[in-house]
């Protein structure tokens, strides 16, 4: 019996966790077993969540056919990338279901999206998130440092989910996670060892290893300090989908250096060195070897098999995201000049030339924005405020700084 008398007189300890009245809430009797008010929450929890998976049917999924389309709502280009993506996630929520009801496990694979910056490697895991209404969390690699150093701990993106989740366990432990910025926690490659540990490099990829195939982490709820650990809750990540993102800048290089050996196939036409090669072509051959050779160990490539590559955007895709997107710029301005009764127009030219500054500039998409911002920023102080103002159009010239917005104005009724 769980149970033992000190000075103070009778003092119940908790059946499953042998923690003390004092350390608890609350602890129920029952026929010569104690419970505390935390593990009655943690049996809840489990519950529930074998219920969200038992409750998980396949007609509730959207095929990969569905998830693209949505994609390509919101992400111009990478039509490949999206295919891949619409996939691995079909395959990852239907392993759900297998695992629920049958005594056959399905392992869990893993994301990793690499390539230039600038393509949509992170709007492309905020919209399949969104598509599929789970709880997402974004957390930057660099941040990340070995448990016990300055810096962010892994469990921390765990965290972020939960709070996400609005703290519902069942439901963060289905979500999606995407680690940015991936490729920056390398282990240093061609350099003499150091006396110092890689806390931010090769140690993060150590830790990130348990939490990528699943494990139990134990994090603080929304509310909760960091330091009440008495009030920590294990979210089980077995079923969390993991997506990691980076440029991982060079690994070209490494891929034409395997591949140019010669060979059948693609890497035929890679013996010419003398022409310039898509990038984009390049990594659609890359394999886990090259990015151990870019620094990533062999264990943390093993947990991220799914390899999708991006290419750089072409002027055509850059002048399709200015328009095209739910969300596209060209839509966001006009909605902001809508509210002030203004009709806001671009010329096709303007826009062709947005996406030639964007093309020059190397940073893909990212950079529409700020050119954007640069060129709206005067007509923004001033033309949707004047007077009778009806509508104002951004020719070449205004991009180009050589002129004036065209404005049409409503005509005033004269008085008799």
């Amino acid at each position: 019996m769980s149970r033992r008398r000190d000075n103070f007189g009778l003092n119940i300890t908790c059946s499953f966790c042998g923690r003390g009245q004092r350390e608890v809430r609350k602890i129920i009797a029952g026929n010569n077993v104690y419970i505390c008010d935390s593990c009655v929450k943690a049996c809840s929890d489990l519950l529930r969540r074998d219920n969200i998976n038992q409750n998980i049917h396949l007609k509730d999924i959207p095929t990969p056919e569905k998830i693209k389309k949505y994609l390509d709502q919101y992400v111009i280009g990478q039509e490949y990338a999206k295919k891949v993506l619409s996939v691995a996630v079909y395959n990852h929520y239907k392993r759900l279901i297998i695992n629920a009801h049958s005594d056959i496990t399905v392992n869990k694979s893993n994301i990793l999206i690499f390539g230039p910056t600038g393509t949509g490697k992170t709007l492309l895991a905020q919209t399949l998130a969104k598509f599929l209404n789970v709880p997402f969390a974004v957390s930057d690699a660099t941040t990340l440092t070995e448990a016990g150093y300055v810096g962010e701990d892994v469990e921390s993106m765990i965290q972020t989910l939960l709070i996400n989740a609005n703290n519902d366990i069942a439901k963060a432990e289905t979500g999606i996670v995407y680690i940015d910025e991936i490729d920056k926690i390398a282990r240093k490659t061609g350099e003499l060892p150091s006396a110092t540990r890689d806390v931010s490099g090769e140690g993060v990829q150590q830790a990130l290893l348990k939490l990528l195939e699943g494990t139990y982490a134990s994090v603080a709820p929304k509310g909760v300090k960091k330091y009440n650990t008495q009030e920590f809750v294990k979210v089980n990540t077995r079923n969390i989908l993991f997506i990691c993102g980076g440029s991982f800048k060079g690994i070209e290089d490494i891929i034409l250096k395997r591949i140019q050996g010669g060979g059948i196939g693609f890497s035929a036409k890679l013996k010419d060195t003398s022409r310039d090669y898509n990038i984009g072509d390049i990594l659609e051959n890359a394999e886990v070897e090259d990015f151990i050779k870019f620094g990533m160990i062999p264990e943390f490539m093993g947990r991220v098999p799914i390899l999708v590559p991006v290419r750089d955007l072409t002027e055509d895709e850059l002048l399709r995201v200015l328009k095209e997107p739910k969300n596209a710029l060209v839509k966001q301005y006009r909605k902001l000049f809508k509210l002030e009764n203004v009709e806001l127009n671009f010329e096709e030219e303007a826009l062709r030339l947005i996406a030639q500054e964007a093309m020059k500039r190397k940073s893909g998409a990212r950079s529409l924005r700020a050119i954007m911002e640069d060129i709206m920023l005067d007509i923004m102080f001033e033309v949707p405020y004047l007077e009778n103002i009806k509508s104002c159009t951004i020719t070449r010239d205004v991009v180009l700084k050589k002129g004036k917005p065209i404005l049409e104005f409503e005509k005033r009724q004269e008085t008799a």
